[in-house]
């Protein structure tokens, strides 16, 4: 049988303890003292949970507090689960199953019917109840592949320092979130973060910068990017440019970033981190195929309060059944629920139902389709989701459906 170790909050003063924990289950070599410089710019002790043998911190996890965005435009509290980890002596003894347990409890005691997470590792989070509900692309262009087609506007483009630009670049993000589901705010906190670029994270690559695209009613878009100059034996230029973050709020500022960073000289390689996967750049370059997008999981999301959950979004499609949940962490979600509503413009209802069941599916699976992008016909095919009612998976698939893609910008 498996030790029963303490789990409980960690005061401030533990958080050097609550790090290292960290530090050595991700094989990581940050020096220890700048770390927790950015690590204090975020950390909530209250939403911290650390097990213990003794007096050793032997396993952490903690929580990020944020309104994301779902399909519709409405936010909702959600709890952002990160700093997940265990010590590798420690592994398998449960320690991460009685932390997770406990953080999900600790959660569904709370306002935020909704915990969403980056996962480390694919085979971890679906024992408690998570899917992916977002994806996201990664380029990779080599000199002049990034050609974008169609000719440019006049838009104004300005070099700034990052911590001049941030409140321009806050306006455009807390404008961007809100029309694309998958988007979590940023408090100010999170932007004293994504702005310290410390030396010891850049990998020999330059401070981070930023180009400002403004009209005369104010910014409308910015990339944030570095770059890493190197040049090869035969004398020619191999210097690398890294996008960061680019959000624009209209064509005309997305189209003239993008240009601007593919211009760039003494550049061959240009590498794109964390873009939607139904990316406006793709229908703007004239060989979309170089931009080589590779594919990958993004956002995880487990729904904590189920029909608080589900009545917070907008349905793209009338519906009207009853789906039955197992859900073997939080009983309150398991049972029977009867899911209603006219479409985009209607109120969803979500109560408990006695009549046979339309469709029987996991807690997991409402979680995939969540934010509106996953089809659920395909957890279907594959055994995910049981349909009782011919059409049913169809008819909650549509409904669920959301344009535009969901996407997560905000890593944590």
């Amino acid at each position: 049988m498996s030790p029963s170790y303490p789990i409980r909050p960690i005061s401030p003063s533990e958080l050097p303890q609550f790090a290292r924990a960290g530090e050595q289950a991700f094989n990581s070599n940050w020096p220890a003292e700048e770390f927790l410089k950015l690590e204090r710019m975020v950390f909530e002790p209250s939403r911290s949970l650390a097990a213990f043998d003794g007096d050793e911190l032997i396993g952490s996890a903690e929580i990020m507090s944020f309104d994301m965005t779902l399909p519709g435009g409405n936010t909702v509290p959600t709890a952002g689960v990160t700093g997940v980890a265990v010590l590798p002596t420690y592994r398998r003894r449960g320690v991460l199953s009685s932390l997770m347990r406990k953080q999900l409890q600790d959660i569904a005691a709370g306002p935020e019917p909704v915990a969403a997470l980056f996962a480390s590792e694919s085979a971890i989070y679906g024992r408690y109840g998570y899917a992916v509900a977002t994806y996201r692309l990664f380029y990779h262009f080599n000199r002049a592949e990034g050609v974008v087609s169609a000719p440019l506007d006049p838009t104004r483009l300005r070099i700034v320092e990052p911590a001049e630009g941030r409140d321009r670049m806050r306006s455009v993000f807390d404008a961007y979130r809100l029309t694309r589901p998958g988007m979590m705010s940023r408090n100010d906190g999170y932007w004293d973060l994504k702005l310290a670029d410390p030396e010891w994270i850049r990998d020999g690559a330059s401070p981070q910068r930023c180009v400002l695209a403004e009209d005369d009613s104010g910014p409308r878009g910015y990339s944030l990017y570095s770059t890493k100059p190197d040049w090869g034996s035969d004398g020619l230029p191999n210097g690398k440019l890294f996008v960061n973050e680019l959000l624009g709020l209209d064509l005309t500022a997305t189209r003239t970033l993008w240009a601007d960073l593919f211009s760039r000289d003494l550049i061959k390689e240009i590498e794109v981190r964390s873009r939607p996967v139904d990316d406006s750049l793709l229908y703007l370059l004239t060989e979309p195929r170089r931009a080589r997008p590779a594919y990958r999981d993004g956002l995880w999301i487990r729904l904590v309060d189920l029909p608080a959950a589900l009545t917070q979004r907008s349905y793209s499609a009338p519906v009207d059944l009853v789906i039955e949940v197992t859900d073997d962490l939080l009983p309150a979600n398991a049972g029977r629920w009867r899911l209603r509503s006219g479409g985009f413009l209607d109120k969803a209802t979500c109560e408990r139902a006695t009549e046979t069941p339309d469709l029987a599916l996991p807690v997991s699976a409402l979680g995939a389709g969540y934010l509106g992008g996953t089809r659920l016909g395909t957890l279907a095919a594959v055994g995910i989701i049981a349909e009782h009612r011919p059409g049913a998976v169809a008819e909650l698939s549509t409904a669920m459906w959301w344009d535009p893609a969901p996407w997560a910008a905000t890593s944590f």
